[in-house]
């Protein structure tokens, strides 16, 4: 071979083994970079830059090219060919670009020969590595700051009011006196526990002229089990909890397990950041207790699809990619999902950081084939009640009783002497009985609770880009990892537990943020940012960024205690201010932004059930079991694909708080979902709070509330003197949390006198009213008797009940009554 040619083979292989940001064109050829690079650079890196690396690449460095985006490497030099950047500029695969146009082919030829001759590039070549919005204000580190210097110094019960009224005087607005106690008890009580206050409370706060009154009114109200009823509703809107798979089938499934797990949580006080890190990995902790395992349910809740001819592998993508979005959500307050198909358009979280995180979520054991479609729901836990243990105890013994009866018997049978022709001792009648009896027995064994949890599987799951977040377009292989913007996590912490902690770590400058956020937006209507779910560069400025980072720094402080916030908000003069509107307030801020008043809320839809079964005295205040079937409209359960029953409760379960009632995810409660109750399919971080014909209809005629009506007319009767004044007060007291204004007292007075009259000359009224139609009829009474012997034969005091049912209808459907003042 001539020397010439094995030289030039030699420098070349010398060549192809050095990276291409270090290879120097050789002084005679061409420099084929002048006629590439300028065509990149305009072309390819307003999108494939440094800062918004679509796909994952950037072109503006030779190691970022090498090192290639989701797809893999971008370029191999030395070799067009087997480039993926000149298979995508010349079109010849699924990849095209640029989008929507085609490159000159003097353009296609100036690339393929830099790439053929080795992709130089000149030496002088920098780029800002700065990402795009890194710089904004939320992923910038949570700050201690003390509370400002305000004039009003005497109006500020603690820092919250100083950080408050600072702004109003800087607009030169003033605060709102302090609302009346009967409006202050009220709003606590809802705001806390989500019941009303009892005549009896009221009373007490309204004449108590302690100084400390109210606050200690606020820490009975943070002891009571009811608060971890009313937040713990709040956290399952986040955690999309629901009784039900949901998809076509719907099927019923137990959950309520994690329900009352959360409910004992808030009770409990429990640190936030432990909180987070059991229901996100409590079965990877070391030795798991029980609770913990159930509180893995959180992220159990995404809708579960067994539909005959799915693929299985596609929805379960659908549920990783759901927890991934849902804790995108829940914690940092990002739009996460938005970075499953293409890198976010607008905050600095790339595609390939969306599946670092579904790295996370990628490997916990569930049904992902057909081969294990009748394994529902795996992985489940048995968590029995201490009732289910007793009665398992006691099946079991009375199984093993039986069961050494019944060996005994054979044993006699078999030593009894057989005759020829003797009948078969299989046949023998008794045996044939214990054997039955056995069976029935078997049929009826206690079944434990058991509760969907999380579980890792034993062999991790590869992970990769979904290109077009299609699951079957594989790209590059990932592995756990954080977005970059946010502190970093070491890279030998790559499991679902590391992950949790970094949530909760007091770097992390989200978590608390989004968490007090949500706080304050529970209790004013609106949070200090108003885009609750979205903290990135599309939501909102935080109206006070101080004193989001004052009560961020604080419940961390306080070692993440919710109650110690809450306790903070609910004390603090800004939340004690009435919220009737005065003119100067209206001109300036018209949304109420800055908080010159309190803000009228409509209660939610579990509240206002809450509130009326308060009301009415028949509330069954119980915590935590079974989901319940209060009475629903006829034909509700039939609008779905799959029909399912609803067992109406009759007993004490009749009257359980909404938290209780059974959510169908297709089909759910209709007095839940015309109040704006969440679907479930999603998490939901803030309800909408709607206006509609719809939810006056329900409250007037549905059965559920014409019966707590009932319930709260007899309490008037039967715990009222009898005088219709003071019949009226306390029907007031009891709704309202207040006595009536004299124009009030009038106007329901006369109605009361009307419906008494027209109940006593129609008494067939009455019995449609009270006796739900003929559902429910007295004694003794015949069908259709004429009208003067039917008012002989009932009750003398059916009509005043009737009335008086009239009265709590039209006090339950008050705006005063649905609105927490």
């Amino acid at each position: 071979m001539p020397k010439s040619r094995l030289g030039a083979i030699f420098v070349a292989a010398f060549l192809s083994a050095i990276p291409a940001s270090a290879q120097i064109t050789p002084p005679n050829a061409p420099d084929t970079s002048t006629k590439a690079l300028p065509i990149l650079k305009t072309t390819c890196q307003p999108c494939h830059n440094e800062a918004l690396k679509s796909s994952g690449l950037s072109v503006a460095t030779p190691e970022a090219l090498l090192a290639g985006g989701n797809r893999g490497t971008a370029i191999k030099p030395g070799s067009p060919a087997d480039s993926l950047l000149i298979r995508a500029i010349e079109q010849s695969g699924d990849l095209k670009m640029p989008p929507g146009r085609k490159l000159t082919d003097e353009e296609i030829a100036a690339i393929r020969n830099w790439v053929a001759a080795g992709a130089s590039w000149p030496k002088d070549t920098t780029a800002s590595a700065k990402r795009k919005g890194a710089d904004w204000w939320a992923f910038q580190p949570v700050r201690r700051v003390d509370p400002p210097t305000v004039k009003q110094g005497t109006w500020a019960s603690n820092p919250v009011d100083r950080f408050i009224l600072a702004r109003l005087e800087k607009e030169n607005l003033k605060p709102s006196p302090e609302a009346s106690k009967e409006t202050l008890l009220r709003r606590v009580s809802l705001d806390l526990t989500g019941l009303l206050p009892t005549p009896k409370e009221v009373q007490e706060f309204v004449s108590d002229t302690r100084p400390d009154a109210y606050e200690r009114i606020v820490d009975k109200l943070l002891a009571s089990a009811n608060y971890g009823e009313r937040w713990g509703r709040h956290w399952l809107d986040v955690a999309r909890y629901a009784d039900s798979d949901g998809y076509t089938i719907d099927a019923p499934r137990q959950m309520w397990k994690y329900r009352d797990w959360v409910i004992n949580a808030f009770n409990r006080d429990m640190p936030f950041d432990q909180f987070t890190i059991e229901q996100l990995a409590g079965d990877m902790m070391p030795n798991p207790t029980l609770d913990q395992l159930v509180a893995t349910g959180f992220h159990r809740n995404t809708p579960s699809n067994f539909e005959g001819g799915i693929d299985f592998e596609q929805y379960r993508v659908e549920a990783v990619v759901d927890r991934v979005s849902t804790t995108g959500s829940a914690f940092l307050g990002l739009t996460v999902g938005c970075a499953r198909c293409h890198d976010h358009k607008f905050d600095p979280i790339s595609q390939k950081e969306f599946y670092q995180l579904f790295a996370y979520f990628n490997n916990v054991d569930e049904v992902a084939s057909e081969a294990e479609r009748f394994d529902f729901n795996r992985p489940i836990l048995e968590a029995p009640t201490p009732e289910e243990i007793a009665r398992k105890k006691a099946f079991d013994s009375q199984w093993s009783a039986l069961s050494k009866e019944l060996i005994t018997y054979v044993r006699e049978l078999a030593a009894r002497p057989r005759n020829a022709g003797a009948p078969d001792p299989s046949k023998d009648p008794e045996l044939i009985e214990r054997v039955q009896n056995l069976r029935e027995l078997r049929r009826r064994e206690p079944k434990y609770t058991t509760t969907l949890i999380m579980r890792e599987l034993p062999q991790p799951r590869e992970s990769y880009i979904h290109l077009g977040g299609e699951f079957t377009r594989k790209g590059i292989t990932v592995k756990p990892g954080v977005p970059a913007v946010l502190p970093p996590l070491p890279p030998e912490a790559n499991t679902r537990l590391d992950f949790a902690k970094w949530l909760v770590d007091t770097r992390n400058p989200l978590t608390a943020r989004v968490t007090v956020n949500r706080m304050w937006q529970e209790y004013f209507g609106r949070g200090l940012v108003e885009s609750e779910g979205d903290f990135g560069a599309q939501g909102s400025l935080p109206t006070h960024p101080e004193l989001l980072d004052y009560l961020a720094s604080e419940f961390m402080a306080k070692k993440w205690s919710q109650k110690a916030i809450h306790r903070l908000i609910v004390t603090s003069a800004t939340y004690r201010q009435s919220s009737k509107q005065r003119p100067e307030v209206e001109q300036a801020d018209p949304y109420n932004k800055l908080l010159a008043r309190q803000n009228r809320l409509r209660l939610e839809a579990e509240i206002i059930r809450d509130a009326a079964l308060s009301a009415s005295g028949l509330l069954t205040n119980q915590v935590g079991g079974p989901s319940v079937y209060p009475p629903i409209p006829d034909g509700a359960m039939a609008v779905t694909q799959v029909a399912t029953a609803w067992p109406v409760a009759t007993g004490p379960d009749r009257y359980r708080r909404g938290i209780y009632t059974f959510f169908r995810r297709s089909a759910a409660f209709p007095g839940l979902m015309v109040f704006d109750a969440p679907d479930a399919n999603s998490t939901c971080t803030r309800r909408v709070r709607s206006n509609t014909p719809l939810q006056a209809l329900a409250t007037l005629n549905d059965e559920a509330f014409t019966e707590l009506a009932e319930g709260l007319a007899a309490r008037v009767i039967s715990e009222a003197p009898e005088d219709t004044a003071a019949r009226v007060r306390y029907a007031y007291t009891l709704a309202l949390g207040r006595a009536p204004r004299p124009d009030e007292e009038q106007r329901i007075t006369r109605f009361l006198a009307r419906q008494t009259e027209e109940y006593k000359t129609n008494p067939a009224r009455a019995i449609e009213l009270i006796y739900k139609g003929g559902k429910f009829s007295p004694e003794g009474v015949p069908a259709n008797p004429p009208p003067a012997k039917l008012a002989a034969m009932l009750p003398k005091d059916l009509p005043l009940e009737a009335a008086w049912t009239g009265v709590a209808r039209v006090l339950m459907n008050l705006d005063d009554f649905l609105t927490r003042d």
